[in-house]
């Protein structure tokens, strides 16, 4: 064999060989992104969005809790990358209650219209004189569910646009309704064993309640309460985060909550 076939093999072996740890080499990995959420509509949304951000190069998770606490306080932990289930009303409150709280909103998602619920009265011109009436006891809830009582004329609050309103802020209770709160959660399973009930949109739908056709009255989507997505300080600008906000802005996200929801979630964007 001559020197110069032998070189000539030698090259080609060492290409071939090259070319073989380049074949077998694995594809970059996607980057990873958890999202804590509750289940409905948040997560349901964000399942819909996995496989636009597949293509994107991220891989998606979504870490499901059915309370409104653990999402911020998880998120806060860095123990998941953000959160999608809260407003900015709820986000200002526990801002004040959670020293540590880091939570950066990046962008609006949809709005929920709050309502109220009875399984005993067809109006709500039927609901009598000292009737129970259960809400959400965490602040920006409760203050949500008085306002919305006081536009359908049940109560007057000294200020009327004032969203952290509580009950100590009624002025004047003309059928004498008496409040239970409760967590939030908790109410699609008590609304048998009150009068009225205000229930968080999310919670509604999960307990089969259409807000649109089911409740005695309800919030219009012209509201402070847009659903957000939010991240951290330290990963707000990445590029994961900015391809979901982009993701949960998108067209096909607007025709999907408009065909799934059915007007009981409104896109905020």
């Amino acid at each position: 064999m001559s020197r110069k076939f032998s070189l000539s093999l030698g090259l080609a072996a060492a290409v071939f060989s090259t070319f073989g740890l380049i074949a077998a080499a694995p594809a970059q990995a996607a980057d990873k992104l958890v999202i804590a959420a509750t289940p409905v509509p948040h997560a349901e949304i964000l399942d819909f969005v996995k496989p636009i951000l597949a293509k994107e190069g991220v891989d998606l998770q979504v870490k499901v809790f059915t309370d409104y606490i653990q999402p911020a306080v998880q998120t806060n932990e860095k123990r998941v990358d953000g959160n999608f289930f809260l407003h900015q009303p709820y986000l200002n409150e526990f801002k004040k209650s959670h020293k540590n709280d880091i939570e950066v909103v990046i962008t609006k998602v949809h709005v929920e219209p709050f309502a109220g619920y009875s399984t005993k009265y067809k109006k709500l011109a039927d609901l009598p004189d000292g009737a129970t009436v259960a809400i959400p006891n965490d602040p920006s809830n409760s203050g949500r569910a008085l306002l919305l009582l006081s536009r359908q004329g049940l109560l007057k609050l000294k200020d009327p646009s004032n969203i952290s309103a509580t009950q100590k802020d009624i002025i004047d209770n003309p059928k004498h309704l008496k409040f239970k709160e409760l967590e939030a959660a908790t109410l699609p399973r008590v609304l048998n064993q009150v009068d009225l009930a205000l229930i968080n949109t999310n919670y509604a739908i999960e307990a089969k309640l259409n807000p649109v056709k089911d409740s005695l009255f309800i919030e219009d989507a012209n509201s402070p309460y847009a659903n957000l997505l939010v991240a951290r300080p330290d990963n707000k600008d990445s590029a994961a985060v900015k391809k979901l906000a982009v993701a949960l802005n998108s067209p096909e996200v607007k025709k999907f909550i408009e065909e799934k929801y059915k007007g009981a979630v409104v896109p905020a964007f």
